[in-house]
């Protein structure tokens, strides 16, 4: 096993994703390195479609830098992995801790304290209820889903700020503790800190949320954005 001082990631990420790469420079700190392989995704973003990722998984994870100690390796897509649910570890394996959005979503409102939030995503409505019944069948309530109407998450990743921004704050609810953005091609982490200023609560988003629970889960410091980076469980 090769080791050397850098703290080493491993992601496996849509072939079609134009974001997560973005949002990992933006949040990860000096002294990491994440490494990236592809698999294949046809759009739309149906059950089907995403159920599809499962049998992919565990010859990506081998391309990820063989031989080198691995600190967590990430699953980049926040709806298949509620449609896979444990299918994704029993495909990675025992190589690294293994972190998905939902699973990373669900460890980051426990630790924020968070039982009820209000969910955001850019996609159809039936593949809203995927990620909506995940968090629910795993003791998060969920007060409202709205989702924006998007099939193909390529029209996800080049949407706009202010719309996101826009979206999210109709999206919010008075009962929830905390908003969810959905999906790994949204580009809303740079918008986090401005939605939890007009919303005054937190919100996560599903790379947030990812880079923090793989960080978290390394022990490694962080200071990341929205109020979920300041937040450690160790």
């Amino acid at each position: 096993m090769w080791r050397d001082n850098y703290h080493r990631f491993g992601l496996i990420a849509l072939a079609t994703d134009a974001t997560i790469e973005g949002d990992a420079q933006r949040l990860l700190p000096p002294g990491c390195r994440l490494h990236v392989t592809r698999i294949a995704f046809e759009n739309p973003t149906t059950a089907e479609n995403l159920r599809r990722t499962g049998p992919m998984l565990k010859q990506a994870a081998a391309l990820l830098v063989p031989g080198f100690e691995l600190k967590g390796v990430g699953f980049a897509c926040t709806s298949a992995s509620a449609v896979l649910g444990d299918g994704v570890r029993d495909a990675l394996g025992d190589r690294a801790p293994i972190t998905t959005p939902v699973a990373a979503a669900l460890r980051g409102f426990a630790a924020l304290d968070v039982t009820r939030i209000a969910l955001m995503t850019p996609y159809l409505a039936e593949t809203t209820d995927l990620v909506g019944d995940h968090f629910e069948e795993h003791g998060l309530g969920v007060v409202t889903r709205h989702s924006m109407g998007f099939p193909d998450d390529r029209d996800m990743a080049v949407l706009p700020g202010q719309e996101i921004v826009d979206f999210a704050v109709e999206a919010d609810h008075p009962d929830a503790q905390a908003l969810f953005i959905s999906c790994t091609a949204l580009p809303a982490v740079d918008v986090i800190e401005e939605i939890e200023a007009r919303l005054g609560k937190p919100v996560v988003s599903s790379n947030l949320a990812m880079f923090w629970s793989m960080l978290d889960i390394a022990r490694i410091p962080a200071a990341g954005l929205g109020r979920l980076f300041k937040v450690r469980t160790w």
